[in-house]
């Protein structure tokens, strides 16, 4: 048997559409290289460029028997790489577009619903402890952060000193502090 080496593709197409290990492993010394080369021109990333050849070289044996040997292994080679690129990059722009409409859904509503609900819950809680409040405290209070009254405007409506409107929410915002965590008392604070 004439040495491997020297034989045409041909020659070994017709090997490899048999069987032979020894004419898969001799197209694959010849053109891993070159087909390396022409993938690393297409694919920025060397290690893709890599799988990339070594997919062509194992679609190449799993499809030997359907092999032509007059179109020749090296227009099947480059043809199969450059489908595999193609395909890549398919791929890519697929997964591309995904992750875009993933990050636009994620910074418009998803979030905001979210907290939309957080803000809900948390109303619902203070709105609870202040209703937990005595009447007229909690009617100072009311007077104070909902109707926006000043101490002497919420004095003269409810007959009572300036200095006890003061007590009152003073009082008021000291029992809230303690029910509800200073966290949540800042948040009141901002959103009352």
């Amino acid at each position: 048997m004439p040495d491997i080496n020297v034989l045409t593709d041909n020659v070994l197409s017709e090997q490899l559409r048999s069987g032979s290990h020894d004419a898969y492993n001799e197209i694959y010394q010849r053109y891993f290289g070159l087909l390396f080369i022409n993938a690393c021109k297409r694919v920025t990333d060397r290690e893709e460029a890599r799988d990339l050849v070594q997919e062509t070289f194992t679609n190449l044996w799993y499809k030997r028997e359907n092999l032509n040997p007059e179109m020749g292994i090296a227009s099947y080679l480059y043809a199969s790489l450059r489908n595999r690129i193609i395909n890549q990059f398919a791929r890519q722009q697929v997964s591309s577009k995904y992750i875009t409409s993933f990050r636009l859904f994620y910074e418009s509503d998803a979030c905001e619903t979210d907290h939309k609900i957080r803000e809900k819950q948390l109303a619902a809680l203070i709105e609870k402890e202040i209703d937990a409040l005595p009447p007229r405290m909690r009617e100072v209070f009311l007077l104070s952060r909902r109707a926006h009254l000043s101490h002497r405007e919420i004095a003269e409506q409810l007959d009572i000193s300036e200095q006890t409107v003061k007590t009152q929410i003073k009082h008021t915002l000291r029992i809230l502090r303690t029910r509800l965590g200073l966290v949540l008392f800042i948040l009141m604070l901002i959103k009352i």
